[in-house]
């Protein structure tokens, strides 16, 4: 291992943008613990191919951050015999769509360790997963599979949408005994925002507000929130207040904020890039129905991709939900 004390992590409010609020995050998670170590294609010497670990391998050596061969099932399988050792590996699928040949290392072995050795036995892996469309890529660059990891038990499965989220969430994420599949919102990388390094922006499972409103609630998370956001702009001016909840984390799910939003407002859009049928917007609106039904005025609506394949990058824009749908599924739910 190569010394720490010498490399300066972030020390004051700066405006960075979301690729290198997480290089600032994974720097200090290194620095803090001499156990965090990192794994994935060209992440080394490249930085990545969005350059979230640029710089790392120069500052922390080849020993704690690794070229690997490309091979996810064997990137992960590794990493799972790190954390038996007592390391806390970070793995970076390279895009989203690569992360399926490392499915079955996942779901049948990283989730369920710890509760086959009745806890006695910790896995504090993270899996980094740039995700989602908006960059014109080709099929397998640009899909949202977090409802797959959601539905697995033993695995947490959280999302940033803003660089000061992002450098919290993932020194919260490695800090965790838990694997957590960390997804990060590939569009929204050099988009920039303010970061606080002296305080967290929340817990890494807790919902927060990210705009108030009165009139209806719309959630989502990762890069779908800028798209509320900008929904909610246009609201205001036609004189409907959109109150714009950030879930942060799909499993678990924080309710509570979300909950208290929908008796206040009576009504909820939920909106995400990923196909609609067996998304997790059903699972959100289900339990809204569940558990707020007598405050809801209208029925829970869900703005979603498409059922079918992540299309051509020419029509990434026809497939994927923008701030008109979400306008018009509020204007369906304040018409009921």
């Amino acid at each position: 291992m190569t010394g720490t004390a010498a490399v300066a992590t972030l020390s004051e409010r700066q405006t960075l943008p979301l690729a290198r609020a997480l290089n600032e995050g994974l720097r200090s998670a290194m620095v803090a613990n001499d156990r965090v170590l990192m794994m994935g294609e060209d992440i080394g010497p490249l930085g990545g191919v969005f350059r979230v670990t640029d710089k790392l391998q120069a500052q922390f050596g080849s020993a704690r951050v690794l070229d690997t061969p490309l091979a996810e099932a064997g990137i992960v399988g590794s990493a799972i015999g790190l954390a038996l050792r007592g390391y806390r590996p970070v793995i970076e699928i390279q895009f989203d769509g690569f992360i399926f040949p490392a499915f079955n290392q996942i779901v049948t072995q990283l989730a369920k360790f710890r509760n086959r050795h009745e806890g006695g036995v910790a896995l504090p892996i993270v899996i980094r997963v740039p995700y989602g469309g908006h960059i014109g890529a080709v099929e397998h660059h640009q899909e949202s599979p977090e409802a797959y990891f959601a539905h697995t038990p033993g695995l947490r499965v959280v999302s940033p949408s803003t660089a000061n989220d992002a450098y919290w969430m993932i020194q919260q994420a490695i800090e965790s005994d838990d694997p957590v599949l960390f997804f990060e919102p590939k569009a929204k990388y050099w988009h920039k925002g303010e970061v606080d390094p002296t305080a967290p922006s929340g817990a890494l499972h807790q919902t927060r507000i990210a705009r108030p409103g009165t009139d209806c609630t719309v959630v989502g998370w990762g890069a779908m929130v800028t798209t509320l956001l900008q929904a909610a702009e246009v609201a205001q001016s036609e004189g409907t207040s959109l109150e714009v909840v950030d879930l942060r984390s799909v499993s678990p799910i924080d309710y509570a904020p979300l909950l208290e939003s929908v008796r206040r407002t009576g009504r909820l859009v939920v909106a995400h890039e990923a196909q609609g049928f067996g998304g997790m917007g059903g699972e959100i609106a289900a339990h809204v129905a569940e558990h707020a039904f007598y405050s809801l005025q209208a029925p829970v609506l869900r703005v979603t991709g498409y059922d079918v394949p992540f299309p051509p990058a020419r029509l990434e824009g026809l497939y994927l939900p923008d701030a008109d749908r979400v306008l018009e599924a509020v204007d369906r739910t304040m018409h009921y």
